[in-house]
C-alpha cells in the first residue's frame, strides 16, 4: 500500500519554491529591471509552461511509473527551482518562468493522483491534510527566504537551496515501490457538472494566486515594509491556509459544500482588509483571513473529482491549476493600469462570486 508520508513531503515540497518565490519576487523585479505589469506578463508564462505539462507530461508518466512520477517530477521541478532566481531580463524571466511551470504542473498532478490513490484506498480525507502541508511549505520558503533576504542574501543563493530541498525530498520519494492503480489520469473529462466545478476551483484559485504571490510586494512598495517584514505575507498567508486546511482535516462533519461557500465568504472580506490596509499588520491580518477562507478550495474540490471519476482528477486540477497561475498575471496587470490595492478589490469580487457558486454546485 501506497505510504502517505512521502507524498506529503512532496506537496511540502511545492510550496516551498512557490513560498519562496513570492519572498523574492521584489529582488526579481529590481534584478531584471522590469514594472509591475511586465512583471505580471511574465508570471503567466507559468501557466504556458503548466499546461502542455499537466496535459501531456503528468498522465502518461503516471500510467507508466505509478508513484515514481512523483519522484521523477520533483526531480525534474528541483531542476526547475533555480532559473527564475538567474535572470536579468525579460525574455530570460519569461523562459525560466515557463520551465519551472513546467515542472510544477507535472508534479501537481503527479502528487494529486497518489493522494486520490491513498484516499481511495484507505476511505478517509487526505486533500486537506496534503494541501495543508503544501501551505506549510509556502510558509517556511516565504518566511525562511525573507529572513535570508533581510540577512542580505540575494536571490540566487535562496532559491539554490530551495532546489536543494526539494531534490532531497525527490530522492527519498524515489525510494517508494507502490503503484496508482486506481487513479488512471489518461484524458480529460469535460461533462457539464465536472466542468463547472472547474471553473469554481479555477476562480477560487485565482484569489490563492493573486494574494500569494503579490502580498510581499504589496507589503514592499505600497506600505513601504522592510523585507523582513513583506516576506511575512506570503508566509502568514501561507500559514493561515495550513491552519484552515488542518481544520478541514479534522471537521468531518462539516458538508464540503458549507467549507467552500464559508469560506470562500471570508476570503473576499481578507481580500479587502488588505486592499484597505493603511499599515503592514492590518494588511498581514487580511492576508491571514484571506489565507483561512481560501484554503479549503483545492482539498475540497480536488476531493468532490475523485469521488466522481478517476480521470477527473486530471480534468479539476488542469482547471484549477489555470486559474492559480492566470491570479498573479491578473494582478499585475490590474495594478499597472490602476494600484495593488484595487487589484485586491477585484479579487475579493472573485472570492465573492465563488461564495455564491458553493450553493448551487453538486458537491456530493
Amino acid at each position: 500500500m501506497l505510504r502517505r508520508g512521502p507524498i506529503l513531503a512532496a506537496f511540502f515540497a511545492l510550496g516551498l519554491f512557490w513560498g519562496a518565490w513570492a519572498a523574492v519576487l521584489p529582488s526579481v523585479q529590481e534584478a531584471t529591471g522590469i514594472s509591475k505589469g511586465a512583471l505580471g506578463f511574465a508570471m503567466l508564462f507559468v501557466t504556458v509552461g503548466s499546461l502542455p505539462a499537466m496535459l501531456f507530461v503528468a498522465g502518461p508518466l503516471v500510467d507508466r511509473f505509478g508513484v515514481r512520477a512523483v519522484a521523477l517530477t520533483c526531480a525534474a521541478f528541483a531542476a526547475t527551482t533555480t532559473l527564475p532566481g538567474l535572470a536579468t531580463s525579460l525574455p530570460l524571466l519569461i523562459v525560466a518562468l515557463a520551465l519551472a511551470g513546467a515542472g510544477s504542473g507535472a508534479l501537481d498532478v503527479a502528487i494529486n493522483a497518489s493522494a486520490a490513490r491513498i484516499e481511495a484506498d484507505a476511505g478517509t480525507r487526505l486533500m486537506p491534510l496534503a494541501h495543508g502541508l503544501y501551505s506549510v511549505g509556502v510558509l517556511v520558503g516565504a518566511v525562511g527566504a525573507g529572513l535570508a533576504r533581510g540577512a542580505g542574501s540575494g536571490r540566487e543563493p535562496i532559491l539554490l537551496v530551495v532546489a536543494g530541498l526539494i531534490g532531497a525530498i525527490a530522492l527519498w520519494v524515489g525510494r517508494e515501490r507502490g503503484e496508482i492503480t486506481h487513479v488512471e489520469t489518461r484524458g480529460l473529462r469535460f461533462g457539464r457538472a465536472l466542468l463547472w466545478i472547474g471553473i469554481v476551483a479555477a476562480a477560487a484559485f485565482v484569489v490563492e494566486g493573486g494574494m500569494e504571490t503579490w502580498s510581499a510586494l504589496f507589503l514592499e512598495r505600497q506600505l513601504h515594509s522592510q523585507p523582513s517584514v513583506s516576506g511575512l505575507g506570503p508566509g502568514i498567508f501561507g500559514a493561515s491556509m495550513a491552519l484552515g486546511r488542518f481544520f478541514g482535516q479534522a471537521a468531518g462533519r462539516i458538508p464540503d459544500r458549507v467549507l467552500l461557500g464559508g469560506g470562500s465568504a471570508l476570503a473576499a472580506v481578507g481580500c479587502v482588509v488588505a486592499a484597505t490596509a493603511p499599515n503592514a499588520p492590518v494588511a498581514l491580518a487580511g492576508f491571514a483571513l484571506g489565507g483561512a477562507g481560501i484554503s479549503l478550495n483545492a482539498p475540497v474540490i480536488f476531493g468532490v473529482a475523485g469521488r466522481k471519476a478517476a480521470t477527473a482528477v486530471a480534468t479539476v486540477t488542469t482547471l484549477g491549476y489555470v486559474g492559480l497561475l492566470v491570479g498573479p498575471p491578473l494582478v499585475g496587470g490590474i495594478a499597472q493600469l490602476t494600484s495593488l490595492r484595487v487589484s485586491f478589490v477585484v479579487l475579493a469580487v472573485v472570492a465573492a462570486a465563488v461564495a455564491a457558486a458553493a450553493t448551487r454546485l453538486r458537491l456530493d
